[in-house]
């Protein structure tokens, strides 16, 4: 005997043969249900880490993507706001294209005409005051004359009728203005059709060299 009392059963217990749990065999109970419980909780953790990291990486697509939408449109708006205006200016040219013959005759008339009546001269007053309003819509639309005569033969501005010998100008100079150049916004509306000079011509030079 080790003096150990064993606890015996209970009178109800004996009778029903119920064995009583040990503190240890409650420990391992505890224990193996524990078990289940801590692995649900990892799995269900890694479970929403995957799901965050799946949910921003679909942002981050979606993010790039309407960002590269919205590039585009930007983009498309411009050349659109960039067709349009080209288009309207084409439309300009187009229309002062035709209505800058009418000038033409306006400034042909009035450098002829030379009134000596009163009632010439009345008319004649008529006719620059329409010619003035004439000048003042181009203006408004934006149309500006060249003033080319002394300015150097530019091709891209100039349109070369003429070629001569001159003594008051250096070779590639404009000598004559024989048709008006207009600008529209900066563009060239109409080229200048000019008379260009050659430079001194061979007499000239011969007289120079012999001097």
């Amino acid at each position: 005997m080790n003096g150990e009392s064993t606890a015996s059963p209970s009178p109800f217990e004996a009778e029903a043969g119920v064995e009583l749990p040990t503190p240890a065999a409650e420990q391992e109970v505890s224990s193996s249900e524990a078990a289940p419980l801590e692995t649900t909780a990892a799995g269900s953790a890694a479970d929403l880490e995957a799901t965050l990291a799946s949910l921003r990486q679909e942002h981050e697509g979606m993010r790039s993507q309407y960002m590269r939408i919205a590039a585009d449109f930007d983009n498309f708006r411009k050349r659109q706001q960039r067709e349009a205006e080209d288009l309207k200016v084409q439309l300009t040219c187009s229309t002062l294209s035709e209505i800058l013959p009418v000038v033409d005759n306006f400034e042909r008339a009035r450098q002829q005409f030379n009134p000596e009546s009163e009632e010439a001269q009345a008319l004649h007053r008529s006719y620059q005051n329409l010619y003035k309003q004439f000048v003042e819509v181009l203006k408004q639309l934006g149309v500006s004359p060249m003033r080319v005569e002394g300015e150097a033969f530019d091709p891209s501005l100039h349109e070369a009728l003429l070629r001569e010998p001159s003594e008051l100008f250096a070779e590639d100079l404009v000598i004559e203005e024989l048709q008006r150049g207009y600008h529209l916004e900066g563009r060239v509306l109409r080229h200048a059709r000019v008379k260009v000079s050659m430079g001194p011509g061979p007499a000239a030079a011969a007289a120079a060299e012999a001097n």
